[in-house]
């Protein structure tokens, strides 16, 4: 079965109210599903949300070469002064990305989408 992604963006966004963004990109950088909670403030310009994502992909690629010995990424976090970053992993080819307020309960939001997608690949 196909997962909805821009469902599970829009459910992640509505799940905590400190989500700032939410979505989906592919191995090139793209944007395919999501995007930001209205109610916030963008920090970052149209191109500067594309150098993120393209960040997010080369730390995950740099990894996978240690998966051997460390096994394989389940998720990443980086926490800064005004965002904390999160991608999860989907497959080779995607990775589910999300922002939020700083000291969010990430491991919530991380734990949701885990179970969404495994509930999703089990159907």
């Amino acid at each position: 079965m196909t997962i909805n992604y821009d469902e599970l963006s829009k459910k992640v966004l509505a799940l905590d109210s400190q989500v700032r963004f939410a979505g989906v990109a592919n191995s090139k950088g793209e944007l395919v599903a999501g995007g930001h909670n209205e109610n916030v403030e963008g920090i970052l310009s149209g191109d500067e949300v594309k150098m993120s994502m393209h960040y997010a992909l080369q730390k995950r690629e740099l990894y996978t070469n240690l998966a051997y010995k460390i096994g394989k990424e389940t998720s990443s976090i980086t926490e800064y002064e005004k965002v904390t970053m999160i991608s999860v992993p989907i497959n080779s080819n995607e990775l589910f990305m999300i922002s939020t307020e700083p000291r969010a309960d990430y491991l919530k939001i991380i734990d949701y989408v885990h179970s969404a997608l495994d509930s999703q690949k089990d159907a």
